[in-house]
């Protein structure tokens, strides 16, 4: 009939042919963090970034830094022949480039790497030890020159420039030397002083003998630089001896 051909057509379809709904887009959230098909929960890396570096022990702290070991030993065999060739962490991590030429597996590439970890170190301890105390109080400056000079293996000299409140302009290494003997140029000091308007100066060198009692020459040099320092106005509060573990202050002994 003319009126069924006017109905809109349509179409017959079995229901097991009929495509399924599209799914629902999923909302954005978080990303999902994938790990590495490598990924071991045992090893030291996988350990730190689950645990923290606290989680770790020396030896495998240092086996992270030299990654791998060397032909018939493993990185953590090699770490911990490192810590027993120089008797702890902190004798490793004093330790020269020189000092490794004798390591297996330790060459220019890694002796870098671990002298610029412990000098990162040494900066930070130090930066630390300033922001804790005022730069007057001397048990801070003790701590400030202990971690920046007290275990160098040659003898150096340097010299803290302050303001008038006793804040820290700069630091200057003056000079340096062998084990034993070292030339220090007072003017150089007083010229260095006024360019930065300091109005009061620290001076200190290290003793690398361990020894922190000053020489007969050690005290002339203070007494030097102190009269030298008197013509410009600026004050030399204290002159510091520094071993690895102890100083010695020409203020605190009545010298200055």
């Amino acid at each position: 009939m003319l009126i069924s051909c006017l109905l809109p057509p349509v179409e017959c379809r079995d229901a097991h042919d009929v495509p399924p709904a599209p799914p629902a887009r999923a909302q954005p959230g978080a990303p999902r963090r994938r790990r590495p098909g490598n990924w071991r929960a045992n090893l030291p890396r996988e350990r730190l970034l689950e645990r923290g570096p606290a989680a770790l022990t020396d030896d495998e702290l240092v086996a992270l830094l030299l990654g791998s070991g060397v032909r018939g030993h493993s990185v953590f065999a090699s770490a911990r022949a490192l810590l027993v060739r120089f008797g702890s962490l902190r004798g490793l991590l004093d330790a020269t480039p020189a000092d490794f030429g004798a390591c297996p597996g330790i060459g220019p590439a890694r002796a870098a790497l671990l002298g610029a970890i412990t000098e990162l170190s040494r900066r930070a301890l130090a930066e630390k030890a300033l922001l804790r105390r005022p730069i007057d109080s001397p048990a801070a400056v003790d701590d400030y020159l202990r971690l920046k000079i007290g275990t160098r293996p040659y003898e150096v000299f340097v010299t803290l420039y302050l303001d008038a409140r006793h804040g820290l302009i700069d630091m200057e290494e003056n000079a340096r030397g062998s084990l034993t003997r070292m030339a220090v140029y007072p003017r150089e000091i007083v010229r260095s002083a006024m360019r930065l308007n300091a109005a009061a100066l620290i001076v200190a060198h290290n003793h690398p003998s361990g020894a922190v009692q000053p020489s007969a020459e050690d005290r002339r040099l203070t007494r030097m630089l102190r009269d030298a320092l008197a013509l410009v106005d600026v004050r030399l509060l204290d002159h510091v001896v520094v071993g690895k573990a102890d100083t010695f202050s020409f203020a605190r002994a009545g010298w200055l």
